[in-house]
């Protein structure tokens, strides 16, 4: 467990601890918010080393628990005597910029208890000054939006083979039956030949091999796919580059079940090449 990679994650209430916490997690981090200090060491005595797959620990540590700033330093040092290596990944923002956060959240500021708001901003970030200078990274988030903060943290995370993949779900459906309101990118693919006109192929659906063969062999047909997969293949890197996790492509045509269901299927076929999670889904094909 010691050759792992372990973030603690600390700074000013309302500065997007939870986000990057977030982040982390989708960047196959094991990830723990508000832990005890005191329990860290407990904590790497689990079992957890056996799974291959975890890319490393995230902690948020702040001043929620009382005693972390009194006992965060002993704890820490113990552990690095036994080899485990530590970045601290200290988050702010300007106090104006906090301000407008906790008005819009409405929560409660942990030391504003018997003060004003900007009274227990002021108080914690003295407070938090020591920790901030033994702070291998500080990260100021006051510009940064959800997304920018979540890319932020993925660029942090530079020994990272690549940025993590997004998960992407290929979905054919019906114009008649309304789009998808989930789907990110939604082609209408009506400008095809419909095979539902073909006497032959009109009770079939397109995952049958004669409704495959017509589609896919249309010279218009070639074109588009050759065009669309270009812009796919140019948008998902943005897409994951930007944070997303998820992407849902809709291809639609009037029904449901002839033209969009198999170009979802020779779309899905193609982005899984990428070695990217690719899932793909007929809405209407029963219909």
């Amino acid at each position: 467990m010691a050759r792992l990679k372990i973030f603690i994650i600390t700074g000013l209430s309302g500065s997007g601890k939870t986000t990057a916490l977030n982040a982390f997690e989708d960047a196959g981090f094991f990830c723990v918010d508000n832990l005890p200090v005191a329990l860290l060491p407990k904590f790497f005595e689990l079992p957890i080393e056996s799974d291959t797959e975890i890319a490393g620990f995230a902690f948020v540590m702040d001043i929620r628990e009382k005693p972390f700033l009194s006992t965060y330093a002993s704890v820490l040092d113990a552990l690095k005597e036994k080899g485990y290596k530590f970045e601290i990944l200290f988050l702010e923002a300007d106090e104006n910029i906090l301000l407008q956060r906790y008005s819009l959240t409405r929560r409660h500021h942990p030391l504003a208890k018997d003060k004003t708001l900007l009274e227990g901003i002021r108080a914690e970030k003295a407070q938090l000054e020591a920790l901030k200078k033994e702070a291998h990274r500080v990260l100021d988030t006051s510009e940064l939006n959800l997304h920018q903060l979540k890319s932020a943290i993925f660029a942090l995370l530079e020994n990272r083979d690549s940025v993590v993949p997004v998960a992407i779900r290929v979905e054919s459906f019906g114009y008649k039956y309304g789009v998808p309101s989930h789907a990110d990118v939604v082609m209408d693919v009506r400008f095809i030949p419909n095979p539902y006109f073909v006497p032959e192929l009109k009770a079939l659906d397109g995952l049958s091999e004669p409704v495959k063969h017509y589609v896919l062999e249309l010279p218009v047909t070639r074109d588009f796919l050759k065009r669309f997969l270009d812009l796919l293949d140019y948008l998902v890197p943005l897409y994951e580059k930007d944070g997303r996790s998820y992407l849902t492509i809709g291809l639609g045509c009037t029904g449901g079940r002839h033209r969009s269901v198999t170009l979802a299927c020779a779309i899905a076929d193609h982005l899984s090449r990428s070695k990217r999670n690719v899932t793909v889904t007929h809405r209407d094909i029963d219909r």
